[in-house]
């Protein structure tokens, strides 16, 4: 048996929540995005600026919830529940 410390970025999954879940008056800091997301889906998040450390949140909802709009760094993106759900943010 032995032990090693977690990396960072699994202790700060242990207190995050995805995108998705961000109520619309909270903010919250990208922590990752999920492992599941490769490929071009991947590359298209990281050319919109959700990288790590990178401040989001909703601004706009839509009457049926999906999808919803969210302010990054200054842009004003759409994103659909399934792919917010891929994006682990803390809250601030």
């Amino acid at each position: 048996v032995s032990v090693a410390p977690l990396p960072e970025i699994e202790i700060a999954k242990a207190h995050a929540v995805t995108l998705a879940t961000l109520t619309q008056d909270q903010r919250g800091e990208i922590i990752s995005l999920d492992d599941a997301v490769q490929g071009f889906t991947r590359r298209r998040f990281l050319d919109l600026g959700l990288t790590p450390g990178t401040t989001i949140y909703p601004e706009l909802g839509n009457f049926f919830g999906d999808p919803r709009a969210y302010r990054v760094r200054g842009t004003l993106i759409a994103l659909r529940k399934d792919q917010a759900a891929q994006i682990w943010v803390k809250p601030v």
